[in-house]
């Protein structure tokens, strides 16, 4: 198995695969990747790579060219996945240590701790091995102004303060000496830079050089005024002076041991309790709790780092765990409370805790004051020069920290809340740090550390399973581990199925401990709450999906948005929710088993059915909204309205996409919980409404599961119309995914049901839908029938929406084109558009100009074609389908593929692919694959066109879409000639006949008798070539086909050459040349130097 690569972009940008070096040749792909790799595993906007890789001057179709960047740097790199794409932007995901930059850092970390704990040999280490990591200028050979002037100088800074470190470290054991060379580089290096001048100085003067050290002075103290004007800072000024006056503090330091101090008389405290032996995970917050607890630069504010999340995530273990890390650090002692902020008696007060720690201090008890503020004084002067860490565990709140705050920044304070305390944050700057649950591993290495290794490895799928069932919750792993340690009767499988089939909460309890158990840890953390936010945490259970929105919320509780965002808040403060994303709540899998229960003993039964009903209101009204803004003219089920359900804003195609992207997992849970438990009406008209959606997305897994859940609904309830709507459903499903005969038999199904119900207007719309399918089975007069069909009932109904008619019309223009009958297409496509736009259809309106766009390519109007497909490009990009954007993208390439504008066709087919890279429209990827192939032959590269044909093929047959397998093989029949293998051509292009002259697909068919002819030339058949050609003439000038038919008169007037029938073949060639020079097809000059030999 292939490595995950390596990324280097301290110095010239460089990929490494497997140990060898993958050149990323283009300049605006190591843009694209160092970008992403700035920021890797976080989301990077679109804006930002568009500023990065243009800056002031993007393209006109930025957003199609940076997909085609993305498509090529995934095959650079060999793993697709590596790259994702995301709602607006992508993101590289790759482990932090195979990118240099983030290696730096870590080991810049390393250093910094090292230094700060008194080991400067580790330090020293960590530093030099960071440093060694630059192999010269960051981003050197990535052409970007942005990231040279917004990314380049951070990284040089980190670099040179790791390097002013490493530095320190030497000087500290006493390698001044060694240093002066270096630092005489790095002052020439950075002449403005004055740490390293102090530094030179420093080195001078302790290698006793002291007139150099203060002509170094001298040096910068002119070199500042003639560049810049000023003076030296305080600090060089300073050490100029301490050198002039020989001060003793600035000699080298001795070697020297530590000792107790001697004075009895002050206590040092050690308050903590003991650290967790198998405590395990959480290293990256342990980094970042350390630095912000022991920063390098110092500070005259005093540091203050909350830990905070929910009951039994392991804050008080994670902060005592790193106060005995930092032991060292703090000399002066270390002091811990718990101030019982969550226990079931009464939380301590200022009084006690602080009379506790100034007995701790060495203050005899008679001395202690009684006031609390007095107290506060005391506690802080007592502290004053002191390296004491104070732990503050178990908080309910700021004002209960406050009084226990030292007043000195080397004494730091820890503290555990289940709030967030955000009161500490906006009044004494604390640094807030939430706590998650363990990932996956980590949860199994802490069971592991309890069961033991060989229990683990024994049932390896068991513990997974049961570290699912603990939530990753610390607290509830501990317990589960400690009811299964040392028990050989009871098996980790056995234990989780009683977890999984039982009361879960209940069951994570350790006997006679109290303190283990989760359902009281919960308890707790929700007595605290006020009534109506024990309401909202109840209701909220209620939710079928992962997670929810403020709407949900408001709707269950039945409050205003505003009141229910407020509430929302408490609760994430409380830590009883998470909001993961912004305006985005979840669940931790246990507070939702937690809230059930809870819902279950205190709501009624009416209000329960109550909150379920107004939520179940909410989800179908919206869904609703958005499918009347989506796509209004698509048929649906009969909708109802209810004034009193809360809304968002969705008065746009793009409110309404974000909004069903946000919620989709929670409907089709919604659409799965009712389908179960009622109402079943809900299931299915959830499902009808979200049908469009769903096939807009090729969200095919979701939309198969509601499909099926919404007919089984129907079905239960004998509900014929909501039946006929979900074959309906599963009909369209089908079609999508290329599985004609199924999407057949639903829309029969379907048609039955509704003709049984005498909605003539439904009726109308499966046959338009039924025609679809025969198009794509190749059975185009039967698809015709049903369009004609569908067309006289839409306008015999003489309805105020026109949607039906229009859709219509589209499909009959189509058809039109593949039958050849062009101008007919051109009359169907016009009155299309013209209701589109009457009636504000925009995504019809982008179907219509597209195919008006292939109607005028194929009667010989380039410019009039390109207008078209600009027109539709430029909405679908504004409704943001990418199906329909690559449908367009497709349709320009062909129209560049005739103007002979080669790599511009290729450019084109591959945005179209970039567009489909999220959805995957099989049919629609066949028809680019050989627009590709066509392009890529023009261009010479045979292999190319070669795969790129036989993948199209490969696909037409596995969804019967005969269309495309009759281009795609037609492509192969002109590959093949050029490689000396005109019989193959020739066999190829019969089967292309067979295709064309079964489902009548005219153009096609001139196409294919036209490369007929070709091969049979090459063969030498000129007689053979000249009949095929005539044949295809014809066809062409039935159709109207312009290209087609100068291509075909160039094909005929060789074969005629050949047989000495020269004044003829003079005549073709003659009709040929104003043909091909009115479209400047790129044909002409072949077709006028033949026309020379004759």
């Amino acid at each position: 198995m292939a490595s995950s690569p390596e990324f280097r972009l301290l110095g010239p940008l460089e990929v490494r695969l497997d140990g060898r070096v993958a050149p990323v040749r283009a300049g605006k792909h190591r843009v694209l990747l160092a970008a992403l790799l700035l920021r890797a595993n976080r989301v990077v906007p679109i804006d930002e790579l568009v500023e990065r890789l243009w800056e002031d001057s993007p393209p006109a179709r930025t957003r199609g060219t940076l997909q085609t960047y993305v498509m090529r740097l995934r095959q650079t790199l060999g793993d697709p996945s590596l790259i994702r794409t995301v709602p607006d932007g992508y993101q590289i995901r790759v482990p932090t240590s195979h990118v240099d930059v983030y290696a730096f850092a870590d080991l810049a970390e390393r250093g910094r701790l090292a230094r700060n704990a008194g080991d400067p040999a580790a330090a020293a280490e960590a530093f030099t091995r960071a440093l060694d990591l630059w192999r010269g200028p960051a981003l050197a050979d990535v052409p970007s102004d942005v990231l040279h002037r917004e990314e380049v100088p951070r990284l040089v800074e980190q670099r040179l303060h790791v390097l002013e470190q490493r530095i320190d470290v030497d000087f500290g054991v006493g390698r001044h000496a060694a240093l002066v060379s270096e630092l005489r580089a790095l002052t020439s290096e950075y002449p403005l830079r004055e740490r390293f001048w102090s530094q030179l100085m420093l080195a001078l003067y302790r290698s006793s050089r002291q007139a150099e050290a203060l002509d170094a002075f001298r040096q910068v103290d002119r070199l500042l005024e003639e560049q810049l004007g000023i003076d030296p800072s305080e600090e060089l000024r300073e050490l100029h002076h301490a050198i002039l006056v020989g001060d003793p503090t600035l000699a080298a330091p001795q070697p020297h041991t530590v000792t107790v101090p001697g004075d009895q008389d002050t206590e040092v405290p050690a308050q903590l309790p003991a650290d967790i032996g198998d405590f395990v995970g959480r290293a990256h917050l342990v980094d970042r709790i350390i630095d912000l607890i022991a920063p390098s630069e110092p500070s005259t504010a005093v540091p203050i780092v909350t830990l905070s999340g929910p009951p039994g995530i392991g804050k008080t273990a994670l902060a005592v765990h790193v106060a005995h890390l930092l032991r060292k650090v703090f000399p002066d002692g270390q002091l811990y409370v718990n101030l019982r902020g969550y226990a079931s008696g009464p939380p301590l007060t200022t009084v006690d805790v602080l009379a506790r720690f100034l007995r701790a201090l060495g203050v005899p008890p008679e001395q202690i004051p009684l006031d609390a503020d007095e107290q506060s004084t005391m506690f802080r002067s007592l502290l004053s020069g002191r390296r004491l860490l104070v732990v503050l565990d178990n908080a309910a709140a700021p004002d209960q920290v406050r009084p226990l705050l030292p007043g000195d920044p080397s004494c730091p304070v820890l503290v555990t809340s289940r709030e967030d305390l955000r009161g500490l944050t906006a009044m004494n700057g604390a640094r807030r740090v939430p706590l998650d649950v363990l990932d996956p591993a980590e949860s199994v290495e802490l069971l592991a550390s309890i069961l033991g290794p060989d229990t683990v490895r024994a049932e390896r799928a068991a513990t997974g399973e049961l570290a699912t069932l603990c939530a990753h919750l610390p607290l509830a792993l501990r317990v589960a581990a400690a009811n299964l340690a040392g028990r050989d009767d009871r098996t980790v499988t056995e234990y989780a199925t009683e977890l999984r089939v039982g009361d879960r909460l209940s069951a994570l309890s350790v006997d006679g401990d109290q303190e283990a158990a989760v359902l009281a840890a919960f308890d707790l953390s929700y007595a605290a709450l006020k009534p109506e936010l024990q309401r909202l945490f109840r209701l909220l259970s209620l939710v079928p999906g992962p997670e929810f929105g403020v709407h949900a919320a408001a709707n269950l509780l039945d409050c205003q948005v505003a009141r229910a965002h407020e509430l929302l808040t408490e609760l994430v403060s409380a830590s009883l929710l998470q909001e993961h994303t912004p305006g985005r709540y979840q669940f931790h899998d246990l507070l939702r088993l937690f809230a059930i229960e809870r819902a279950a003993e205190q709501e009624s039964e009416p209000q329960h059915a109550a909150a379920r009903t107004r939520l179940l209101d909410f989800y179908l009204q919206a869904v609703d909204r958005c499918a009347e803004v989506l796509y209004p003219d698509m048929l649906r089920l009969p909708s109802t309205r209810r004034p009193s359900v809360r809304m968002p804003e969705i008065d746009s195609h793009a409110d309404a996409l974000r909004w069903l992207d946000l919620e989709r997992p929670n409907l089709t849970a919604t659409i799965q919980h009712t389908g179960d438990f009622g109402p079943a009406a809900t299931a299915w008209r959830l499902a009808d409404a979200m049908r469009g959606y769903l096939w807009l997305g090729k969200h095919v897994t979701d939309w198969l599961t509601t499909a099926r859940v919404g007919l089984h609904a129907a079905h239960t309830e004998h509900h014929r119309p909501a039946e006929a709507a979900m074959y309906q459903n599963l009909g369209m499903l089908h079609w999508t995914l290329g599985d004609y005969p199924a999407a057949s038999e639903h829309y029969n199904r379907c048609l039955g049901l509704y003709r049984d119900l005498g909605n003539d207007d439904a009726v109308a719309g499966i046959l338009n839908n039924l025609g679809l399918v025969h198009v794509e089975l190749g059975d185009l007069a039967s698809a015709k029938q049903n369009y004609l069909r569908c067309l006289t009932m839409k306008r015999a109904a003489n309805t105020k929406d026109d949607g039906g008619e229009a859709n219509v019309l589209i499909n009959l223009g189509l058809l039109s084109i593949e039958t050849g009958d062009l101008a007919e297409a051109t009359g169907h496509l016009t009155e299309s558009l013209r209701i589109s736009r009457a009636h504000g259809y925009r995504a019809n309106e982008a179907t219509c100009h597209n195919s008006l766009g292939i109607a005028a390519r194929l009667l010989g109007d380039p410019a009039g074609a390109m207008a078209h497909h600009t027109q539709a490009l430029r909405i679908s990009e504004e409704l943001g389908y990418h199906e329909s954007t690559a449908q367009v993208l497709e349709s320009m390439a062909a129209v560049h593929l005739e103007l002979g504008r080669y790599d511009r066709a290729v450019e084109q087919a591959e945005l179209a692919v970039a567009a489909l890279a999220e959805n995957g429209d099989q049919q629609i990827t066949t028809n680019v694959l050989v627009v590709l192939g066509e392009g890529n032959l023009r261009l010479g590269d045979l292999a190319k066109a070669d795969q790129q044909y036989q993948q199209a093929v490969t696909k037409a047959r596995k969804v019967g879409f005969r269309l495309a397998e009759a281009r795609a093989l037609l492509g192969l029949a002109m590959t093949r000639r050029p490689l000396g293998k005109a019989a193959e051509s020739v066999t190829l292009c019969r089967q292309v006949l067979a295709i064309t002259e079964d489902a009548g697909l005219r153009v096609t068919e001139g196409l294919a008798r036209t490369e007929l002819a070709w091969a049979s030339l090459a063969l030498g058949e000129p007689q053979q070539a000249v009949a095929q050609a005539e044949l295809a003439l014809a066809v062409q000038r039935a159709t109207g086909h312009v290209l087609g038919e100068a291509r075909t008169l160039h094909v005929l007037g060789a074969a005629l050459a050949r047989t000495e029938r020269l004044d003829q073949a003079r005549q073709c060639l003659t009709e040929a040349l104003p043909l091909l020079d009115r479209l400047t097809a790129p044909d002409a000059p072949a077709v006028r130097a033949l026309l020379g030999t004759i």
